[in-house]
């Protein structure tokens, strides 16, 4: 069994090496363009849900999942944007330094200015990414890019998925992308091993439920775009299962014991191929306990 979830994370944190790469086939992927509103559109291809401001300015784009896809999104971006020039961003903004949200910076690089959280720029540079790849605008709070009409606004979430998220607020259009701290309708992927914390995660999220508008439009880091009550149920799941958790813990319960009770019914098809049951409640167990140790191992950071 152990072999199987090691795999799975390292393909899903993204941290490709080469060869790894080089098996991966992305022919087959479709890069489909939905209008999510105002200027915004959501593209969902393989990876990380990519956000896109399209307007009289050009082109702000949020994350940029693979290398090998640029030409598709760059196909994609030209029919949201209807201008060869749409093809070219001006700005990318990378909501954390995962490979499935930034691979695609080492094709876009040289002619984007690429915006990320200060982490994620030293993140990719320890990870070995080229210098064409890096982000040239950092910020520790947050940052303001105004284009097409409206403030498209950056802040830092300080530990929740990764130790340097950004949600990106689409003012105007009324829209947020909440990068990997949103997964809609699945377990979500907290990389405990690169500074992430459930109940970081869990703050991050309640927070957010404090300051949005009921209407505002959710763009997952992965699912299906999303409202406000949808990432209600998922703040619930994970302050449900944090309670859970501790409660066991508590009661002298290992990790084993807690993943054999598994969670509620209401949570059971929240498990997907790359984060089961079992390795969710192993998640919360290892955030809650402080052992992070052996997620370092398991995603293989700095091993590239």
């Amino acid at each position: 069994m152990k072999a199987r979830p090691l795999f799975l994370a390292t393909l899903f944190a993204g941290l490709f090496s080469t060869p790894v790469l080089a098996q991966r086939d992305f022919s087959a992927v479709q890069i489909e363009a939905t209008h999510v509103a105002g200027s915004v559109w959501m593209l969902v291809g393989s990876g990380g849900n990519i956000g896109v401001s399209s307007g009289p300015d050009g082109v702000v784009m949020v994350d940029d999942q693979f290398a090998p896809l640029a030409d598709k999104i760059r196909d994609a971006l030209r029919e949201v944007g209807q201008s060869e020039e749409a093809a070219q961003p001006q700005f990318i903004i990378n909501t954390h330094f995962h490979g499935d949200h930034t691979g695609g910076n080492a094709e876009f690089g040289d002619a984007s200015t690429i915006v990320a959280h200060t982490n994620v720029r030293a993140r990719l540079q320890a990870g070995g990414s080229p210098d064409v790849a890096l982000p040239v605008v950092t910020f520790d709070d947050a940052l303001s890019i105004h284009f097409n009409g409206e403030e498209i606004r950056a802040f830092h979430i300080p530990h929740g998925h990764t130790d340097g998220d950004a949600l990106i607020h689409f003012t105007g259009s009324n829209v947020l992308h909440m990068g990997d701290d949103y997964f809609s309708g699945l377990f979500p992927f907290v990389d405990i091993g690169s500074g992430g914390s459930v109940e970081g995660l869990e703050q991050a999220v309640a927070q957010v439920l404090d300051n949005v508008p009921a209407d505002i439009h959710i763009i997952p880091g992965h699912g299906p775009l999303s409202t406000v009550d949808d990432l209600r149920t998922y703040h619930r799941m994970i302050t449900e299962t944090i309670a859970m958790v501790r409660g066991k813990i508590e009661a002298g319960m290992s990790s084993e014991e807690i993943q054999s009770e598994g969670v509620a019914d209401e949570w059971a098809d929240w498990s997907w191929q790359f984060i089961s049951t079992e390795r969710w409640l192993d998640t919360v167990y290892r955030s809650l306990s402080g052992a992070a140790g052996a997620e370092n191992v398991e995603h293989g950071h700095g091993h590239h």
